[in-house]
């Protein structure tokens, strides 16, 4: 019973800070947009988010739509929860897409194949200047990555979309400066203070439904460079592969092309609490392809504009 009350607390406190959070965003900014892409964080800060604005019985209204930068290489499964919330809860979407952008000219790829996902910071600035937002909230968190942990809440972006770490603003005593001229932009962080487990331990408490590949099932991968690489029309066997078909989940979702699952019979949250407990590698180190580049990948792309 006492380690029920002090997990509990310890999620008190953390969707509290979110909540406050969120709040100063709205409070702040006179054009915030929350980026939503079915993925696990974001659906937790979707949620967050909804709390923040629950006034006792009556519907919630978000003073803010939901932004989704598409690759056109998502998992469908991710796409059709993604659309089930907007038809469960009236909020607006909006969504960018890189096949715009690949059209327009604004990205290009090598080969058709080529992993969309360091294009989706093009899209997203393309989004943010038409749509003139001042600030975006996102479901970074910093025991991701190690650009992800030197980033401040607030995070302070160019007239260019782009991140200097070095010029961070100061966030003494939870005071948060939004303050920005015409046509530069916050990147928001509600959730940066939480981990994996903690992101797990609240889905469990709170019994929010995740797309279905969060939890165990069969897929056909290639066991490659440490990594299991899904089998599929963008991501399709090379010559020599082997493939086999295993339990596996995925920890993160992505762009189809560089989001691996990892191998697993976890069914529930309560299973993927106990799993994740015990592992040593951080979901990004685990699932990215993108991120196994070179240890620079993340920060390289957040000064070019990635979230």
């Amino acid at each position: 019973m006492q380690e029920n009350i002090l997990l509990d607390d310890h999620l008190d406190w953390l969707e509290a800070e979110s909540i406050y959070i969120i709040r100063e965003v709205v409070a702040q900014c006179s054009n915030p947009a929350m980026l939503f892409s079915g993925g696990k964080d974001s659906i937790v800060m979707f949620h967050l988010a909804r709390k923040a604005f629950q006034f006792g019985d009556r519907p919630v209204k978000l003073p803010f739509p939901i932004l989704h930068i598409d690759t056109g290489h998502n998992y469908p499964e991710v796409i059709a929860y993604r659309d089930s919330v907007v038809e469960k809860t009236g909020v607006k979407l909006i969504v960018g897409h890189v096949e715009d952008s690949i059209t327009k000219g604004t990205v290009r790829l090598r080969k058709k194949t080529d992993s969309r996902n360091a294009a989706q910071a093009v899209t997203l600035l393309e989004a943010i200047a038409e749509h003139e937002f001042d600030a975006l909230m996102g479901g970074a968190r910093r025991d991701e990555e190690k650009a992800r942990a030197k980033e401040r809440i607030f995070s302070f972006r160019d007239e260019f979309g782009q991140w200097d770490p070095k010029a961070q603003r100061p966030e003494l005593w939870n005071l948060y400066n939004a303050h920005i001229a015409k046509g530069e932009n916050m990147r928001v962080f509600p959730i940066s203070n939480w981990t994996e487990l903690d992101i797990w331990q609240y889905i469990a408490r709170e019994k929010l439904e995740l797309p279905s590949i969060y939890y165990t099932h069969k897929r056909e991968v290639v066991r490659k460079n440490s990594l299991l690489l899904p089998v599929t029309d963008v991501t399709p066997k090379a010559p020599g592969d082997i493939s086999e078909v295993l339990d596996v989940r995925f920890r993160t979702v992505g762009d189809i092309s560089c989001t691996c699952p990892v191998l697993s019979t976890a069914a529930n949250p309560i299973d993927i609490i106990a799993e994740t407990a015990i592992t040593e590698i951080t979901e990004r180190g685990a699932t990215r392809m993108d991120d196994h580049t070179n240890e620079a990948s993340m920060e390289r792309r957040k000064k070019e504009g990635y979230f």
